[in-house]
């Protein structure tokens, strides 16, 4: 047997080499049927493979051994499940890396200062998506790996720590399937003068994250048929009350003094967002009441992309949860729209 110590790599027969992690892929050849790797690097050695060793040829391997170390395999199952919380499960290691994917519809949570420190492990790795955005079913979320073969098992150990201490790094929080109250303002869609083209976008786009409109109702701009529709509305049951449109500095735009005269305590009016700027957010009891600007009917993606989803998730929206939506809240108005495959809202 040969030792180097410097790689911790040891050049040993077969029948030694059982319970330690090879460090070369070995290749098979079965002419004019297959070529390809029959053992892979990392892949543990057991009792069963030896025979198999010989018949391709190899009297002797290189292999490391896991002397007060960890299998990158085992390794990284271990901070995956650690670091995972509710909404996902995680895939079988391959080559040393565990992925983490969505179980279903709901908004993925990363705790990214934790997620830093995780990362600062030495060796250790942790990969995702950004935090707070809408995520799918089999969606691919994350993905963890060490950097060599075999880590040694205290690193393990301090990253499971950073985990329990910072649980959970990573989840999807699931969506509420709340009941919708929507008040679409506007003299000219009150009148009959046009249609409402503002009510079938926000509907689509509820639906989309598992809510619905249950109730519709049009106001003309008068302040005080928009609190009466409001106040209506909750008494029915409404979950959470949306308002189009009214929603400028314009005088006949009325849309914030009627939720604030509606009991709404305002969170934010104005947000540092792209399309999105004139947004209101504000509670009456436990229901959020939204104002939506013209622009979440015109872009794909806009202020309603950033913030109901989180409503939904069950978070209480504060104002510096907003001010934050500065940095990346600028859409880039794409020919193309690849949202949320983007920076906006990151």
């Amino acid at each position: 047997m040969k030792y180097y110590e410097k790689e911790k790599i040891q050049a040993v027969s077969v029948q030694e080499a059982v319970g330690k992690v090879l460090l070369h892929d070995i290749t098979e050849i079965v002419p004019d049927l297959f070529k390809g790797p029959s053992f892979r690097k990392g892949h543990i050695i057991t009792e069963a493979d030896v025979e198999k060793l010989l018949d391709l040829g190899k009297q002797n391997i290189y292999v490391s051994g896991l002397n007060g170390e960890v299998h990158e395999n085992d390794a990284a199952l271990r901070i995956a499940r650690a670091a995972m919380g509710k909404g996902l499960e995680i895939s079988d290691p391959k080559e040393g890396k565990v992925g983490f994917t969505a179980t279903s519809l709901g908004l993925l949570k990363i705790n990214v200062p934790a997620l830093e420190k995780l990362n600062s492990v030495q060796d250790v790795i942790f990969s995702t998506l950004h935090t707070n955005q809408v995520v799918r079913r089999s969606q691919e979320l994350a993905g963890t790996r060490v950097i060599p073969l075999s880590i040694d098992k205290n690193k393990v150990i301090e990253a499971e720590k950073i985990c329990e201490q910072h649980f959970p790094i990573i989840e999807v929080k699931p969506f509420a399937k709340l009941d919708v109250g929507l008040v679409v303002t506007g003299s000219e869609v009150f009148s009959g003068r046009i249609r409402d083209g503002f009510g079938p976008v926000v509907t689509k786009k509820f639906e989309a994250l598992g809510s619905c409109i249950t109730k519709k109702v049009i106001v003309s701009d008068e302040l005080s048929m928009t609190v009466s529709a409001i106040h209506s509305l909750i008494e029915d049951g409404a979950q959470m009350i949306a308002v189009t449109g009214g929603m400028s500095v314009d005088p006949d735009d009325l849309t914030p003094a009627a939720i604030r005269a509606a009991g709404g305590k305002i969170t934010s009016y104005g947000a540092p967002v792209l399309p999105g700027a004139m947004f209101m957010l504000a509670y009456i009891g436990d229901v959020p009441v939204v104002g939506l600007p013209g622009c979440v009917m015109y872009h794909r993606a806009s202020i309603f992309d950033l913030i109901i989803p989180r409503l939904l998730a069950g978070e209480t929206i504060q104002k510096s949860d907003i001010v934050k939506l500065g940095h990346g809240g600028f859409c880039s108005s794409c020919k193309n729209c690849r949202f949320p495959n983007c920076s906006f809202g990151k």
